[in-house]
């Protein structure tokens, strides 16, 4: 099925289909999907002119939501190791960054593509460079990922190369005209998303020209915010605010807006969050491997604040493995607030339905219900890293002991974009090979 539409008709007989609906449950049988929906559930289902995929006791679950990454990072991956953040950004990404061409986003973003397929994820909300963002939103299309995406945005800051040091009103003008070339493209499976990088990097201007804007064409805001403690000071000695309480008086904490990492919030910004309707995504390896902390997830979601999960970027994790930051998303909490707390199936739910409600998509995508688009992934959980079998709850196989190489199967909007564990949209050698190309072109523009 490379680079052709969705079946009109798929049935995925004999599951074990976790559902991830408001009860949970776990049901044994069939799923049919007709245009790009899922259209019946059950142990009864026969659709003789569908395609057929024989799931032989398989486990069927929703893809991934992956609520921050960074798809022109990826062929940094292992190029910015053990730095704290804001040594990270000024002496490694941001020169890697601003050393983008065309060719190096679009094969950064294919690489990072494919492993998001490989590993199960169908959805994500990306975060661009400020230049060849064009590049990204064809790599995506092609690849058949449900996205949200948006170039970055950049006019202020101190240690910013000159390529990535913009003018306001030059950043707001082509942000716009990439919102309306690309969003609501591939019949909507991509969507536009506004991305100032974070408050230290953006004139007040930007960010109201931000506000304005989304409002206007209304679509999202992903930045990131209070991921770090200097990155908080900075803001501090700026705006005589700390980050979240800031971007509430300036007006831009509103349901729309997306806020990465948010590590050291204080009870005021909280209660400012949980008022505005904002929403939160958690990158649990991204914030360990540069030291930045580790967020109180467990006081947010007991607040009803929606948060999802991101593995951010592969210069900062390194890798973009749903399953590795469901595990690490359990584990470091229950350090700090014992074993009781973010369990397999509250973790699990962030991953799925947790990431559709931080997207809006609640409706739409992050379980396995009648109507629901078909956005799947089918495990094979038949090996010795998920055994028992028998009388084992299926919540803490599939987050505690499933990994990556267990997923055979990928669906995104009815459309098969894995199978046998072989992804059919991107070709792997090609990009492969195309990106040790494109990196070390890209250092060669750097003198490295």
């Amino acid at each position: 099925m490379d680079g052709m539409e969705a079946s009109s008709k798929i049935w995925i007989r004999n599951a074990v289909i976790l559902t991830m609906n408001a009860d949970s449950e776990v049901i044994a049988g069939d799923v049919l999907i007709e245009d790009g929906r899922i259209a019946r559930i059950g142990g009864d289902i026969a659709a003789p002119d569908a395609e057929v995929i024989e799931a032989d006791g398989k486990v069927l679950l929703p893809g991934f939501v992956q609520t921050h990454i960074h798809l022109c990072q990826t062929l940094f991956r292992g190029r910015a190791d053990d730095l704290a953040l804001i040594d990270w950004l000024r002496k490694r990404i941001w020169p890697l960054e601003a050393a983008h061409s065309e060719d190096s986003v679009y094969y950064s973003a294919l690489l990072g593509l494919g492993e998001l397929i490989r590993s199960g994820t169908t959805t994500i909300l990306d975060m661009e460079t400020v230049h060849h963002t064009d590049a990204a939103f064809l790599a995506i299309e092609e690849s058949g990922m449900r996205a949200f995406s948006g170039k970055v945005m950049m006019d202020h800051g101190t240690e910013v190369p000159l390529a990535l040091q913009e003018n306001t009103e030059r950043s707001l003008r082509e942000s716009v005209d990439l919102l309306e070339k690309w969003h609501g493209a591939a019949r909507g499976r991509i969507q536009y998303a506004f991305c100032p990088r974070f408050v230290v990097s953006c004139t007040e201007a930007l960010l109201v020209g931000v506000r304005d804007l989304s409002a206007q064409y209304g679509v999202r805001v992903h930045t990131h915010a209070s991921e770090n403690r200097d990155e908080i000071a900075l803001v501090e000695a700026e705006r005589g605010m700390r980050n979240v309480a800031y971007l509430d008086r300036i007006g831009l904490a509103r349901p729309n807006l997306i806020l990465a990492h948010s590590i050291w919030l204080d009870d005021e910004e909280k209660a400012i969050i949980k008022k505005r309707g904002v929403k939160v995504t958690h990158c649990p390896g991204s914030n360990l491997k540069l030291a930045s902390g580790i967020a109180d997830i467990p006081a947010l979601l007991e607040m009803n604040i929606p948060v999802g999960i991101g593995a951010d970027g592969a210069p900062c994790n390194n890798n973009l493995d749903m399953f590795q930051e469901m595990r690490l998303t359990a584990f470091i909490q229950k350090v700090r607030h014992g074993p009781t707390v973010m369990d397999a199936r509250k973790v699990l739910r962030m991953a799925t339905m947790g990431g559709a409600e931080v997207l809006g998509l609640e409706n739409e995508i992050g379980s396995i219900e009648v109507g629901k688009k078909a956005d799947l992934q089918l495990l094979d959980l038949e090996d010795f890293h998920v055994y028992p079998s028998y009388d084992a709850d299926l919540f803490s196989r599939v987050v505690y002991a499933a990994t990556r190489g267990d997923v055979d199967t990928v669906l995104i909007d009815g459309r098969i974009v894995m199978a046998n564990k072989r992804v059919l949209t991107i070709d792997r050698g090609r990009v492969l090979k195309a990106s040790d190309r494109a990196l070390q072109a890209l250092l060669g523009r750097i003198g490295i």
